[in-house]
């Protein structure tokens, strides 16, 4: 493979002294140069031959280092004879070269050996093969007055053309190349050998094939349009061919060609058959001049053209100032940029101090040549470029297209410059830690500092215990029994990782550490209220919890369970709560969770085991005290894997949990001042030891009241400011350095009290909302759209589903501000239909859609249909009001006129077994009633009853609507309806008792919202309902009963 490299190894470097070693501070004129030159004549021959010659050449080369500039193009030298020197110094030179080289022989000898007149044709197919000379050394160095360099070469019209890749060869680069075409090869031995110099012609090719595949030779073109015009005149230094060790080293003269006799045939040159054995050679070539190729003789290979020589280019200064100070500032910009490069690039710094010696031609003062030596710098060039550059005869616009090469060698250095910076930055956390911590460990060591890892684990592990006020004994000596065990194992045995583990656990748990508790009742009131809405009856039992721990003066862990449906607030007052007591909270879910393990732990013995989630959460929360809320507790799991339910017996037991044992601990953990809270939907699916642990807290539904004031006050706000339309602020930030110096005073004062009150908490300000900038003034969501959505659209118990009603209500706002300023255009659907940006009952409907419910009843027909009762009901989603429909269903007489069925009940409505033996029971009873009232009405016996509850997609179950059913049989058997307004709830006994049920709040909160005026309910649960707020026991008829005849007294009164 061709290619041209920059010569930059140890021989240059060696023999470049202290020019090498200035880099580019130490740039200077030619002449300058020289001289440094002649002071390092001495050198010591490097073992490899290669660099032997390249040393002996720079020595050679040294007499006439700035002696010629930057084209090598002399216009005195213009008659193609290289022996233009005196005969005598040329004489001279040969006896004391020969004398020296060949050990003392005789100036007649070395003289016979004549130097033949240089031929006008230099091409291969001219030369004659001379024989070797069989002097004993053939590296010799030549007196320069016989090398012909720079502007003392030959004018050779005909030469042998060798075309280069990649970029040019610019005059005065000593430039090594390698030829691969064994053809070529000979031809250039053959050059050598016949006297005339070795000289060539060098030309880039046009074309740039992939050599590297070897699809085609450098040296072979199939056309003589392949070349560009202009090439650079040079002279072969030294040839070796590819596996040789001693190089063939080129002289003017022909009594010491310098060939090597070490090739086993005696002969200087291999054979053609060795040459083509050997498929490649290196070349080291000097260029002296440009030349322009005239035509291609022959395309070879070898390639024989006619050329002509430049003459050398000079600039005459002084003729036009106005060009002298453009050329002047280019060459400054060049040498300018050229530090700066090599500032940035190590690589192009190294570069430029083993060109400058090896370029004895380079002349800062000369334009041309300053222009070559910057773009012989520009390796990355493109090869165009470069060309354009020798081909171009005016020193500004050289000047200018080597400048372009530079600046873009500049950018490229910048850019690998920023890349190095982006590698070195995204080095790992990891990698640059390991780094400093081994220099860490080093300077340690050498400062006598350094400890054994382990030593310093140990160490750590005390200096965290010191930090706990109280470690239980028995504590204490598991601890000091592990460090004492872990000082005796390896590290890299899987026992020491085992200890390690478990004592990180023992040393994390925060032995005897607890949080300051907040024992101000009023201040957790406030914070309990400024969080949620009623509540009352948690807020009571924590406030108590409050009362008692201050009066004790120690705090006691308790466990309470708040019981409702979703969305009522469970999760969330919880945290409530633990601000309030100022405790840590933690909160962990058991929803579905069916290891044991996750509550008690793992044992050490398994690998990755860890302790369970309550050890978990004294490590996490730092403190003995926390406030744990473990979530959905009726939803335990549990499999083969154990029972969660039976471990938490022994967690949320306060006689055992002082000493609660883990798995993985395997040491008792007092967790007594822990205070557990649990949420669940139904208590009925907790298993019974558990709830037995439990105070049951009851969280009802929200009411119509509750849900509007809950809307307004938390929700509506919230949602507006998570949607940009409104923003809080704090009134005291509003309000500073505003009034007169008495309000001030006022307001000062008035704070003072209050802090001397222990009222001036960061929670007690109430925040202050306000439409966002570019937001309507008039944008509100009305009361009327809240009650329509609470009433008409969010009728279960809880306050998520209102929550996202309002949540598509101010995105949907948001939307419609957002495209009004910009003039966007909506669709149909999300387009504002109305003039106001107010939302109220009457355009609520383009924002949520059309009602979910249409009406509170069924049956809005007064009195309602015969058999048709309302019962009220409790589910998880809160209280509900339905209807329990009766049919009867009478058959014909059989064929002996008797009447056919009667006496059987059918029930519907995908009811559960307690249900449908409610049923049975209710049918009971309602015969005997009716057998009591009415014992000439035969209707249940001629009769088969169809019994259904509406909505059959909804499962239900439960004893509560004995007394329903009851009624809804005997309206049927008596044919007398039921008033629409009344409504009822209590199982009813095999003999007509009336038994008391739960979820009476629920149920009454149902009622009112289907519009109910009276209720009959049990007579035990009039404690219940006393025990309800008085705005939901206003307007109502409560009618209690014991037995069923009072029940019907009031229904078909």
């Amino acid at each position: 493979m061709l290619r041209r490299t920059v010569l930059c190894g140890r021989a240059l470097s060696t023999a470049a002294g202290p020019i090498a070693d200035a880099g580019l501070s130490r740039l200077r004129p030619a002449s300058l140069q020289s001289a440094v030159w002649h002071r390092n004549l001495h050198v010591h021959h490097h073992n490899n031959n290669f660099y032997n010659g390249a040393q002996l050449l720079t020595q050679s080369r040294c007499f006439f280092f700035g002696s010629s500039g930057g084209d090598g193009d002399d216009a005195n030298n213009g008659k193609g004879d290289s022996g233009k020197d005196d005969d005598g110094k040329k004489k001279k030179y040969d006896d004391k070269d020969e004398k020296e080289e060949d050990g003392g022989k005789d100036d007649k000898d070395a003289d016979s050996d004549a130097e033949p007149s240089p031929s006008l044709n230099n091409s291969s197919k001219y030369k004659t093969t001379a024989r070797p000379s069989s002097t004993g050394d053939s590296n010799v160095l030549l007196p320069p007055s016989r090398l012909g360099f720079g502007d003392q070469a030959p004018r050779y019209p005909h030469l042998m053309a060798l075309p280069v890749t990649r970029g040019p060869v610019f005059p005065g680069v000593l430039t090594p190349i390698t030829i691969t075409d064994p053809t070529t090869i000979n031809a250039v031995e053959k050059i050598l050998s016949g006297g005339s110099g070795g000289y060539l012609g060098l030309f880039l090719r046009k074309d740039n094939p992939d050599f590297a595949k070897g699809v085609e030779k450098p040296e072979i073109i199939t056309d003589a349009s392949n070349l560009y015009d202009v090439g650079t005149f040079a002279q072969i230094q030294r040839m070796a061919r590819a596996g040789e060790d001693d190089m063939h080293m080129h002289d003017d003269g022909d009594a010491h060609p310098l060939t090597s006799e070490e090739n086993g045939n005696g002969h200087g040159m291999g054979s053609e058959e060795e040459g083509d054995a050997n498929a490649s050679a290196s070349l080291l070539i000097m260029p002296h001049r440009r030349i322009n190729l005239l035509s291609v003789d022959d395309i070879g290979p070898p390639i024989d053209v006619t050329v002509s020589h430049w003459d050398r280019l000079q600039y005459a200064r002084g003729e036009d100032s106005s060009r002298d100070d453009t050329i002047r500032a280019l060459c400054q910009e060049v040498l300018g940029t050229i530090r700066e490069v090599a500032q940035m690039n190590a690589l192009f710094k190294e570069q430029v101090v083993n060109l400058v010696p090896s370029s004895h031609m380079f002349d800062m003062n000369d334009p041309f040549r300053l222009a070559d030596f910057a773009a012989s710098l520009s390796s990355g060039g493109d090869a165009a470029d470069l060309q354009a550059v020798l081909e171009e005869k005016d020193p500004e616009a050289r000047l200018h297209k080597a400048l372009v090469l530079l600046s873009k060698e500049r950018e490229v250095s910048k850019l690998q410059k920023e890349i190095s910076k982006n590698v070195e930055e995204k080095m790992s956390e990891a990698q640059r830690k390991y780094f400093l911590t081994e220099q860490l460990k080093s300077i340690k060591k050498e400062l006598g500092m350094e400890k054994d890892d382990k030593e310093e684990l140990i160490e750590k592990y005390r200096k965290k215990l010191a930090e706990y006020p109280a470690i239980p004994d028995e504590i204490n000596a598991t601890i000091e029994s592990e460090l004492d065990k872990l000082s005796t194992l390896e590290k890299n045995s899987s026992e020491f990782n085992v200890t390690r583990s478990y004592l990180d656990w023992l040393t994390g748990i925060p032995w005897g550490v607890t949080t300051e508790e907040n024992f101000d009742i009023s201040d957790a009131r406030r914070v309990l209220d400024r969080d949620h809405y009623g509540m009352d009856e948690v807020k009571e039992t924590i406030l108590q919890f409050i009362a008692v721990g201050k009066l004790k003066g120690s705090v006691q862990g308790k466990i309470l369970c708040l019981a409702g449906p979703p969305g009522t607030g469970k999760t969330s007052i919880a945290e409530s709560v633990a601000a309030a007591l100022g405790r840590k909270f933690f909160r962990f879910s058991v929803g579905g969770m069916s290891d044991v393990s996750e509550i008690k732990g793992h044992r050490r013995t398994y690998v990755g085991a860890m302790p369970g989630k309550i050890i978990q959460c004294l490590k996490t929360t730092e403190s003995t005290n926390p406030l744990v809320l473990i979530d959905e507790i009726d939803k335990l799991g549990r499999d083969f894997r154990g029972d969660p339910a039976s471990a938490l017996l022994e967690v949320l037991d306060p006689s055992q949990n002082s000493n609660f044992r883990d798995h993985f601990i395997d040491e008792p953990v007092d967790i007594s001042k822990v205070l557990f809270m649990c949420t669940a939907n139904e208590i009925d699916r907790i298993p019974g030891p558990l709830l037995d642990r439990m105070e049951i807290i009851r969280l009802s539904g929200y009411d119509v009241p509750e849900k509007m004031e809950i809307a307004e006050q938390y929700l509506v706000p919230k949602s507006m400011v998570n949607s940009g339309l409104m923003v809080k602020e704090v009134p005291e930030e509003e309000k500073k350095d505003d009034g007169d110096a008495a309000d001030k005073e006022k307001s000062d004062n008035a704070s003072a009290e209050k802090k001397e009150a222990g009222d001036d908490k960061p929670g007690d300000v109430d925040p202050v909302y306000r439409l966002a900038e570019k937001v309507p003034e008039s944008l509100s969501i009305e009361k009327s759209a809240l009650e329509s959505l609470v009433r008409w659209y969010c009728r279960e118990a809880g306050v998520r589903n209102l929550a996202k009603k309002i949540d598509k209500i101010t995105r949907l706002l948001s939307l419609q501000v957002v495209a009004e300023e910009e003039g966007a255009q909506l669709t149909e659907k999300s387009s504002r239909k109305s003039d106001t940006w107010s939302v109220s009952s009457d355009n609520l409907h383009e924002y949520v859609g059309k009602p979910i419910f249409t009406s509170d009843r069924l049956y809005e027909k007064d009195p309602l249909p015969h058999g048709i009762v309302m019962g009220l009901a409790w589910t998880s989603m809160g209280g509900s009001a339905l209807y329990i429909e009766t049919q009867g269903i009478k058959r014909g007489l059989d064929a002996e006129g008797k009447q056919r069925g009667g006496g059987t009940l059918k029930v519907t409505g995908q009811l559960g077994d307690v249900m449908k033996e409610s049923s049975q029971i209710s049918y009971t009873v309602a015969r005997a009633q009716l057998a009591e009232k009415a014992p000439e009405n035969s209707f249940f016996d001629d009769t088969d009853i169809h019994m259904h509850v509406p909505e059959g997609a909804t499962p239900k179950d439960g004893p509560s609507a004995g007394i329903t059913m009851v009624t809804a049989m005997l309206s049927l058997a008596l044919d007398r309806p039921i008033l629409s307004e009344l409504a009822m709830t209590g199982e009813v006994s095999l003999t007509g008792k009336v038994l008391a049920v739960g979820g009476i709040k629920e149920k009454v909160m149902a009622a009112r919202r289907a519009g109910i005026k009276t209720i009959v309910l049990p007579e035990d649960c009039r404690r219940d309902f006393d025990e309800l707020p008085d705005y939901l026991k206003e307007g109502l008829d409560i009618n209690y009963a014991s037995e069923y005849s009072q029940v019907f007294d009031v229904a078909f009164a």
